[in-house]
């Protein structure tokens, strides 16, 4: 499989004290890039040999990505990427609306140390100008990840670590990602431009208009793929 070929290249991020935690960030990480797509079983043998680590480690990785709802465990058919219901998606935008705008009310006074959002932006322009959308999205993950971080709270930053990763699995489903992605860029900018503004009770309230929007717009996307698919299945 051409993702296990490029899974052995990430042999050597592990150096010489490769722990459960670094191959289940390497896993999180390919599975946020759509290496391994919702749905994948995950062999023991392909990617153990392609890591080059125990099958015991990697059964602790398969089982922290498991406690993060990334992957699940059938029972005689082994360990695969999950594939989100819509309850999933719905819950997953409820937490962001609650963190994140949560995090931008509470930033205090102005001004407001936003060069991690300005780069996010501007990583989101300069995909599109490319029609990069998987780049479009992945800048866009930056940016409310960069939000959250202006918390500068290690914990949030861990929560919502596995919300994004959780989110990209809705994303790999959608077969339309320009569709998707595009309008939002235009919306990042104007949130950031709020809080270069120092006007923070605009920008939790585009943030929360946005959020709102996403989550209409991604429950129905999501939910006409799942119905195909689960025409095509029956």
């Amino acid at each position: 499989m051409a993702e296990l070929t490029g899974l052995a290249d990430d042999r050597a991020l592990l150096g010489r004290t490769s722990t459960a935690e670094r191959v289940a960030d390497i896993l999180r990480s390919r599975i946020a890039e759509g290496y391994f797509p919702p749905g994948t079983r995950l062999s023991e043998d392909s990617i153990g040999g392609a890591l080059g680590v125990s099958r015991n480690t990697l059964r602790e990785a398969f089982r922290l990505l498991t406690h993060e709802r990334l992957l699940e465990h059938q029972l005689n058919r082994g360990v695969f990427v999950r594939i989100l219901s819509i309850e999933d998606v719905e819950d997953i935008y409820r937490t962001r609306r609650l963190v994140q705008c949560a995090v931008v009310r509470g930033l205090g006074r102005p001004p407001y140390a936003v060069d991690g959002p300005a780069a996010a932006v501007a990583e989101g322009r300069e995909a599109a100008a490319e029609g990069d959308w998987k780049g479009v999205s992945t800048a866009n993950i930056h940016f409310h990840r960069e939000l959250v971080a202006l918390a500068g709270s290690e914990r949030t930053d861990e929560l919502m670590r596995s919300v994004f990763a959780e989110l990209r699995l809705a994303f790999h489903v959608v077969d339309d990602p320009r569709a998707l992605h595009e309008p939002y860029l235009a919306r990042n900018r104007r949130i950031l431009e709020a809080l270069e503004a120092g006007e923070g009770a605009e920008a939790e309230r585009l943030l929360a208009a946005y959020l709102d929007d996403s989550r209409r717009r991604m429950v129905e996307v999501y939910g006409r793929r799942v119905a195909d698919a689960e025409q095509t299945d029956g």
